[in-house]
């Protein structure tokens, strides 16, 4: 597995890079501790292709939460009710901004198609371009003659 590395080459949040002893020691824990919670599903460590555990700084400050909870009373049941309360947040905070950005691409796509309906120079119904006019009925330049009939003259 490859260590994700952020732009300065030092591992984040997420790289699974402690192993099971220096984790507890991090979380101020026993690491039969994190085994239990591990198998609780309260933290999830990444695996080695060894089975070993491997956990992040995320999850140690995950730990650190766990320990705190349970210092103040907290059953173990309420920190897992707890932790995927936060994680449904989380991913609806996540879809509220996705959503954001997809209103504010649509409205901005709709400000550069916005059109106006006009009647046009034949009565038919037209699309303008919002700030514009319809195109005016061109001036005949036509050449009309008139003449007198003859034979309607009065008498």
């Amino acid at each position: 597995m490859a260590a994700q590395r952020n732009r300065g080459g030092a591992p984040d949040d997420d790289t699974p890079v402690f192993v099971i002893s220096v984790a507890a020691q991090l979380a101020g824990m026993h690491a039969q501790t994190l085994r239990q919670y591990d198998r609780m599903g309260l933290v999830t460590p990444s695996r080695t292709r060894g089975g070993g555990r491997r956990y992040s700084g995320r999850d140690v400050a995950l730990l650190r939460e766990v320990q705190r909870l349970s210092q103040e009373g907290v059953s173990l049941a309420g920190i897992q009710r707890i932790l995927e309360l936060e994680n449904q947040v989380e991913a609806l905070r996540s879809r509220v901004e996705e959503l954001g950005d997809e209103l504010e691409l649509a409205r901005a796509a709709m400000a550069r198609h916005r059109r106006i309906f006009a009647a046009g120079t034949l009565g038919d119904v037209i699309a303008v371009p919002a700030g514009q006019r319809p195109p005016r009925r061109p001036r005949s330049q036509a050449l009309v003659v008139w003449r007198p009939d003859s034979r309607r003259q009065s008498s």
